[in-house]
């Protein structure tokens, strides 16, 4: 019987000695760790996110085991491996938890590599900044996800999201963060694009990911403040080099009236001046470069008599000026030949052997396209078409790499009529009253010819397309016809600098905003050259009426051509 008393006795002391352990235990880890933490089954490392997707700090429900997102980044201030570990667990969804919100996703929030020191675009973004950018060109990126691969898919929530799921976020560290960040971007940020590879199998019915919104809009004010290229901000600067050839010896291109040398006109200080961008280097213009550029390419100017003028001067820059007997006339393959009874073809083509370069023009004063009402009645009127483009452009579109357009001078109410043109709009008689006025009539016609010109760009990968914005005009004291004149000789008299971030010519500007064709801005630049115009010095000149609108050559439009070359 004492046995079995004892026996029990000893039985009762094990078991409490094994229960004051047991909660000794559970003491010691209450302590260390939260009760939670301590049932929840260890993280598994397939859900643990990349390096990258952690410096890049997006949130995320899942990540799928077949979708790699690459993040470029160049970070140099260090983040603590305790720090790290934390935002890991922070970052981390609970996959059971399957949260059906769903957020649309269209960012425009730039994704920035922070760097000690700030550096340029690379050459793939500006080459995809040379495909896809026409504009003053900011750097900040509009990141949206294609619709293909959020064909069927979840979208993740936003940073807002994983806070509210994460109230225990220590304050003190997110204050930490904040300074490392800012203290590593040292005011000197650049934008990098996401790279998203997936399996196409992958690409229906999974959750994709994407970066949330940084709260740090420091960021972001420093992407406005660094800008693109803008070649037509900066300022005129004198250059003994200049002028690129000679007007006595560039007979061979140029047209007399155009060449202020063959005429009585004494001062050419005009002639020794170069512009010089203010954000951007702009190369020197040499013609064996150009060739180079241009091997086996076609470039087409098509436009009024400024477009002949800038179709000149390029002849006589890539030449240098001297005669070139090699250079073959080949504008019969373009239809260019002299009608009978006109007074010159509509354009010319010249090929340079060396390289297989082609330079033409063609003369389209307004851009539409034209057609005779009656083709019989050889003095009909004609159908100036507004939302057509010039047929030219239509045929042989396909043979150029490079196209400039430009028109603007000969819309006016004189010109129509003594052309006998008449606006058509839709294959009829236009009766838009806001169309019938001048004014809205070139600007409806802009926008029709750069809108097709756009839609033409996908056909023509390797087409680059610009469109030169109005050259101005210098009268004072009245209109050509009213004895306005431009007899000033003083370069730059009216300052040298272009300081505006915007274009002098908002019809041209606005009209290629968001379009695939690209702004050649010469109208501000141009605006300061009063002096460079032909004035009083044509060599037929009326009596009375000065030509303050086209310009000696060499002049002012040789800069339209390297500002050409540069975007090129």
């Amino acid at each position: 019987m004492k046995g079995g008393y004892y026996g029990l006795r000893g039985k009762q002391i094990s078991l409490t000695l094994i229960a004051l352990i047991c909660t000794s235990i559970v003491i010691w880890a209450w302590d260390k760790t939260p009760l939670l933490a301590t049932f929840l089954p260890p993280q598994s490392q397939l859900l643990k996110p990349s390096q990258e997707i952690i410096m890049g700090e997006p949130v995320t429900n899942s990540i799928s085991s077949k979708q790699e997102i690459h993040v470029k980044e160049n970070i140099t201030h260090a983040v603590s491996e305790e720090g790290r570990t934390e935002r890991e667990n922070k970052s981390i969804v609970d996959p059971a938890k399957n949260t059906p919100d769903k957020i649309d996703i269209e960012e425009k929030i730039p994704i920035v590599e922070q760097k000690g020191t700030l550096s340029g675009p690379s050459e793939e973004q500006e080459e995809l900044k040379e495909e896809h950018d026409g504009d003053t060109k900011t750097e900040t990126v509009e990141k949206t996800l294609d619709s293909e691969i959020l064909i069927g898919s979840k979208t993740t929530t936003s940073h807002n999201k994983e806070k509210d799921a994460n109230p225990t976020i220590d304050h003190e560290e997110k204050k930490e963060e904040e300074k490392n960040i800012n203290d590593g971007l040292n005011g000197e940020t650049s934008t990098e694009l996401v790279e998203e590879k997936s399996d196409s199998g992958t690409q229906m019915g999974s959750e994709t990911t994407a970066s949330y919104k940084p709260e740090h809009t420091n960021t972001t004010i420093n992407l406005e403040e660094k800008k693109a290229c803008n070649y037509a901000k900066g300022k005129w600067i004198e250059d003994s080099t200049r002028p690129l050839y000679s007007g006595f010896g560039c007979k061979q291109w140029l047209s007399e009236m155009w060449a202020c040398r063959l005429t009585q006109r004494t001062d050419f200080s005009y002639e020794s001046f170069r512009w010089h961008p203010k954000n951007c280097e702009m190369p020197d213009f040499k013609g064996t470069s150009f060739l180079k550029r241009m091997q086996d390419k076609t470039i087409a100017i098509i436009g009024d008599s400024l477009g002949r003028q800038q179709f000149q001067s390029l002849m006589c820059m890539v030449t240098g000026g001297k005669h070139r007997s090699d250079v073959l006339d080949v504008g019969r393959e373009f239809g260019l030949v002299k009608a009978h009874g006109a007074v010159r073809p509509d354009g010319w083509a010249y090929r340079f052997p060396s390289t297989n370069t082609t330079i033409l023009y063609y003369w389209s004063a307004s851009l539409s396209d034209l057609e005779p009402i009656n083709i019989t009645n050889p003095a009909t009127d004609w159908a100036m078409h507004l939302d057509r483009p010039p047929a030219f452009l239509r045929h042989y579109l396909h043979r150029f790499d490079v196209v400039v357009l430009n028109t603007g001078h000969h819309w006016n109410r004189g010109k129509l009529k003594a052309n006998r043109w008449v606006m058509y709009v839709g294959g009829v008689p236009n009766t838009n009253r806001k169309i019938a006025e001048i004014g809205g009539a070139k600007n409806f016609t802009i926008y029709s010819v750069v809108k097709w010109l756009d839609s033409q760009l996908p056909k023509h990968p390797k087409l680059k397309a610009f469109f030169r914005t109005i050259s101005p005009r210098h009268f004072f004291h009245g209109d050509w016809n009213s004895g306005g004149s431009c007899d000033n000789t003083t370069p730059l008299a009216g300052g040298k600098e272009v300081s505006q971030d915007e274009s002098s010519d908002p019809v041209a500007a606005g009209a290629v905003k968001g379009t695939g064709v690209k702004l050649l801005d010469i109208t501000a630049i141009s605006e300061l050259r009063d002096e460079g115009h032909i004035s009083r010095y044509s060599i037929k000149a009326t009596p009375g009426v000065q030509d303050c609108l086209h310009w000696c050559l060499p002049g002012v439009p040789d800069t339209w051509n390297e500002v050409l070359f540069a975007q090129l």
